[in-house]
């Protein structure tokens, strides 16, 4: 049983398939609005306050715990 889930705009039911040219989109205007939805930054991927590169001059910021690896924030 192919998978199903709802398009992220409109809520219509979408089947998880190669057949499904828009998913997780319904249509091409869902993704369209979606499309126009992070050019006017309505969406954003959070990240954490960048630091001030000054601020740690003589510190290894790996050993400080500043790895790449917890740049995103997690909820």
């Amino acid at each position: 049983m192919p998978t199903t889930v709802n398009c992220p705009i409109c809520k219509t039911p979408v089947v998880w398939e190669p057949q499904s040219k828009f998913k997780p989109f319904c249509s091409e205007r869902c993704k369209m609005i979606d499309l126009g939805d992070w050019a006017d930054e309505k969406h954003a991927i959070p990240v954490k306050t960048p630091i001030d590169p000054e601020m740690f001059a003589n510190i290894d910021l790996d050993e400080a715990g500043f790895d790449e690896g917890d740049f995103f924030k997690k909820d």
